[in-house]
This record gives C-alpha cells, sequence and structure tokens, in this order.
C-alpha cells in the first residue's frame, strides 16, 4: 500500500481521513501544529502504521522531507470555522491559508522531481459556489460565476488556481476535493473561538448542527436561527466524506480532476432545527422558533452536483442526516457536559 503524507491531521475532517486510510492498508504521516483545538488525543495516535508530527504546514522544508518518502500527499491544513470565523478573522484565513498552500506546492513540486510523489489531492470547499445563482452546482461552475465574497471562499478558490498553476508549469498531478457541509463527531471549540450570543445562549462554533443542538440541550425555547430557515445545505457525514477523499486519492480516472463530494440531499435550516429540536425534546413538545439576522456570507442556497463522483469514482454519501444526528446528538450532549464544545 501508499504512503501518505495528511496535512491538518488533527482535524475534524482530518481526523475522518487518517482513519480511512489506515483500515484501507495504507502507511499515514500527519502533520498538524495543534492551532485549532491544541493537543488532542485520537483513537489511532499508537497504531503501527501511523507517525504523527507536530509542526507546521506553512513550513515547506518540513514537508519536503515528509514527502520524498511519501505516494500520495493529501493537503487539508487550513485555517477554517464557522460563519461567525469568516468575519472574526477574514484577513488571518487569507493570509495563513495562502501560505499554507504555496508551501504545500512548493514542497511537492521539489518532491515530485526526487522521490515518489504520485499526486497531491487538495481539500478546497463548497464555498467557492458562494455566488451561485443557478442550482445544482456543477464541477466547472466555480470558473464561470462571479469569484466568492468571503475571504474564505476566494482563498479556497486560489487552492484550486495553485493546483491547475502547478500542473500547468510543473507537471504536478492533482486531484481537487470539494466537501458540502461536513458533520460528524470530534468537532470541539476551537482556541480561536470567538462567543457570539444567540438568544440566551451563547456559542462559540457557529456551525449549524452542532449550535442548534446546545441550544436546544441548554433550553432554548423559542429556538433562534439565523436568518429565516430557508438557506439550503446537504448535510454530508465525516465518514462518508473521508471515504471520498480517499476513493479519490487512489482512483486512477480521478487523475487531474475535481469532484464535489455531498449527500444528494438537500435539507433547510428549518427542517434541520426541526429534527434536531423533536429527537431532544421528543415528538409531543411544539416546536418553536424565531429568527436573527443573518451573517453578510451565510450563503441562502448550496446544492452540489454530485453526479461526477458518482459516475467516475463510483462515490455516494449513503448515511441520512437521521441517523448523522444518531451519532451526533450523543457527543455533542456529553462534549457540552465536559465543557469541550
Amino acid at each position: 500500500m501508499s504512503t501518505v503524507l495528511v496535512t491538518g491531521s488533527a482535524g475534524f475532517i482530518g481526523g475522518y481521513v487518517v482513519k480511512e486510510l489506515l483500515e484501507r492498508g495504507h502507511e499515514v504521516v500527519g502533520i498538524d501544529d495543534y492551532s485549532k483545538y491544541g493537543p488532542i488525543r485520537r483513537s489511532y495516535d499508537d497504531h503501527p502504521h501511523y507517525r504523527f508530527i507536530e509542526g507546521d504546514a506553512r513550513d515547506a522544508d518540513l514537508l519536503h522531507g515528509v514527502l520524498v518518502d511519501c505516494d500520495h500527499f493529501i493537503a487539508g491544513a487550513a485555517m477554517i470555522g464557522g460563519i461567525s470565523y469568516f468575519h472574526t478573522y477574514a484577513y488571518d484565513l487569507l493570509a495563513t491559508n495562502e501560505r499554507i498552500t504555496a508551501s504545500s506546492c512548493d514542497a511537492a513540486i521539489r518532491a515530485r522531481r526526487s522521490g515518489r510523489l504520485q499526486k497531491v489531492t487538495y481539500l478546497s470547499s463548497s464555498m467557492v459556489f458562494e455566488s451561485a445563482d443557478s442550482w445544482p452546482s456543477g464541477e466547472g461552475q466555480q470558473r464561470e460565476i462571479p469569484p466568492p465574497a468571503s475571504s474564505y471562499g476566494f482563498q479556497k478558490l486560489a487552492v484550486e488556481y495553485f493546483a491547475h498553476a502547478a500542473h500547468d508549469q510543473y507537471g504536478l498531478p492533482y486531484t481537487i476535493i470539494r466537501p458540502f457541509n461536513c458533520v460528524g463527531t470530534g468537532e470541539r471549540r476551537a482556541r480561536g473561538d470567538v462567543e457570539i450570543l444567540s438568544g440566551n445562549v451563547r456559542l462559540a462554533m457557529s456551525h449549524v448542527v452542532p449550535d442548534l443542538v446546545q441550544k436546544v440541550l441548554k433550553g432554548q425555547d423559542p429556538l433562534h436561527l439565523l436568518g429565516d430557515g430557508t438557506q439550503i445545505r446537504h448535510y454530508t457525514f465525516g465518514a462518508d466524506l473521508a471515504r471520498g477523499i480517499v476513493e479519490a486519492m487512489e482512483h486512477p480516472d480521478a487523475l487531474n480532476e475535481d469532484f464535489n463530494l455531498s449527500t444528494a440531499e438537500s435539507t433547510t435550516v428549518l427542517e434541520l432545527a426541526e429534527k434536531i429540536w423533536s429527537q431532544i425534546k421528543g415528538p409531543d413538545v411544539a416546536f418553536r422558533w424565531t429568527s436573527d439576522p443573518a451573517y453578510p456570507h451565510d450563503v441562502n442556497r448550496r446544492v452540489p452536483a454530485t453526479e461526477k463522483a458518482k459516475r467516475v469514482l463510483g462515490f455516494e454519501a449513503t448515511t441520512s442526516l437521521d441517523q448523522i444526528l444518531d451519532d451526533v446528538i450523543p457527543w455533542i450532549r456529553r462534549a457540552v457536559d465536559e465543557g469541550t464544545i
């Protein structure tokens, strides 16, 4: 099997990806600077085929030193957070992530020349479609619509330009992945999170599923929603997403291609809120909600085309939203009790 470098390996999506790689028999090297959550333990930390390096993905020499002995590079390191994070750290997101991306490409270009590196799999974002005015958003639409208005979305689009430019000039093979609304366990309060008052509850994450679960658990009634609840999202389970990322890394037909990875199921924020309310409070408690002003970059509709991933990779996200909530709500309940979220 291959040896794979995963940057951002201690992150939310990174944790699912490392687990999937190890289950498929790959050797994995993880790099993370613990800047988001601080030092954390993972179930696979002592796995015989996993090695962790605490380091900064902006250090091109560090990355190159690892990549010369790797077959694949999943470039997942990024400064990322919820919708409030986009506004609080508008410049830092842009500057930090550009430096990470440039260093990742620099290291990979060098390693490709002198080592056995086959390909870089870049993690982009559904936010490249932030300015879309027609749906579903298919692969290629990101180059036909206006650029994203948020610095985060703009930088994720830049990741894709880096991938294309490194291939065009240096022949560096790539695959680009766009996750849509990843949901799962393991997400927690980040070091840089800023608390935002939502009704009578202070929250730090501004990710819709954990925020809504916390508010219901803490007894908020009526439930406060950002915006009018009509926003459409595709909530994709982290384990499904990781399966798609690794499939794209491995699949020969994914070479120099880009893929949306997402569930095909559309859900409004209001529908999501009702499901969470019912699961926690029970079906006999009347659902009550009220609307708070939305953030400027809270995209009203984010709907992916998923046909290409299915056709080329054979990938479908099979975990339903109800199944996701069955897994996530108990985890968040424990995290709230322990004060880690």
